[in-house]
C-alpha cells in the first residue's frame, strides 16, 4: 500500500510539465485528447485532474483557452446557458399569449397581463434584434443593451401598428398579440442563427 502510494505520488510530480509535453507533441485542442495522452503515462489520471491542470496553464499563460465550436446547429441549441435568452423571449411570449386569453381582466391578475404585455412590446424585440445585429460584440454593456433594445422595440411596435393599421383586420388584441409573437419568433431565430454563423465562421 505503501510503495502504490509513493508511486502514485511520483507519477503526479511534474505531471503540468508532462502535459505541456503531450500538448507539444500530439497537437491536442480538447481536454478529451489531452486525458488520452497522459492516460498512457499514467493510467490512474482521472479527467477532473486533467480539467485542473488546463485551467493551472492557462492561469500561468502556458496555455490559451478557446471555446469549444458546436458540431452542428442542434449542438449549439443545446448550449441552454449561452441560449437562454433565446427560450426565455420564446417562452415570455408564449405565457403572454396564455395569460391575456386564459386570465380574466381583473385585479390582481390584470397585472400580469400588464407585466408580460409591457415586456413583449417593450423589450424583447429590439433585444433580440440586437442579438441579431450584433452577435458577438462585447462592446456594449448591459445598461445601454437594455436601452438599445427598449428604444429599438418601440421603433418595430410603432412599425407594427403602422401595417396594421393598412391590413384588412386592422388594430386590435388579437392582430396585436399575433403580429407581436410573430416578430418576436422570426428575431429570435434570426439572432439565433446569426450567433450560431458567427460561431462557426
Amino acid at each position: 500500500m505503501k510503495n502504490g502510494k509513493s508511486q502514485n505520488f511520483r507519477s503526479e510530480i511534474g505531471l503540468d510539465e508532462r502535459a505541456l509535453r503531450c500538448l507539444e507533441k500530439s497537437h491536442a485542442t480538447t481536454v478529451e485528447e489531452l486525458f488520452a495522452g497522459l492516460r498512457i503515462e499514467v493510467p490512474s489520471l482521472t479527467k477532473a485532474a486533467v480539467t485542473d491542470i488546463v485551467w493551472l496553464l492557462a492561469a500561468q499563460d502556458k496555455v490559451s483557452l478557446q471555446e469549444a465550436l458546436p458540431k452542428s446547429f442542434v449542438d449549439f441549441l443545446r448550449t441552454w446557458q449561452e441560449n437562454l435568452w433565446f427560450y426565455a423571449s420564446l417562452g415570455i411570449s408564449f405565457v403572454t399569449i396564455l395569460v391575456v386569453y386564459f386570465t380574466p381582466p381583473e385585479l390582481p391578475l390584470l397585472v400580469l397581463r400588464w407585466a408580460f404585455g409591457s415586456v413583449l412590446a417593450f423589450f424583447i424585440p429590439g433585444y433580440e434584434a440586437l442579438q441579431g445585429l450584433y452577435p458577438e460584440d462585447r462592446t456594449i454593456d448591459c445598461a445601454e443593451r437594455i436601452a438599445l433594445s427598449v428604444a429599438v422595440s418601440v421603433v418595430l411596435v410603432m412599425l407594427v401598428g403602422l401595417l396594421l393599421n393598412y391590413a384588412p383586420w386592422g388594430i386590435g388584441l388579437t392582430p396585436i398579440l399575433i403580429a407581436l409573437t410573430i416578430l418576436t419568433v422570426g428575431l429570435a431565430v434570426m439572432a439565433l442563427v446569426r450567433r450560431y454563423t458567427s460561431r462557426t465562421r
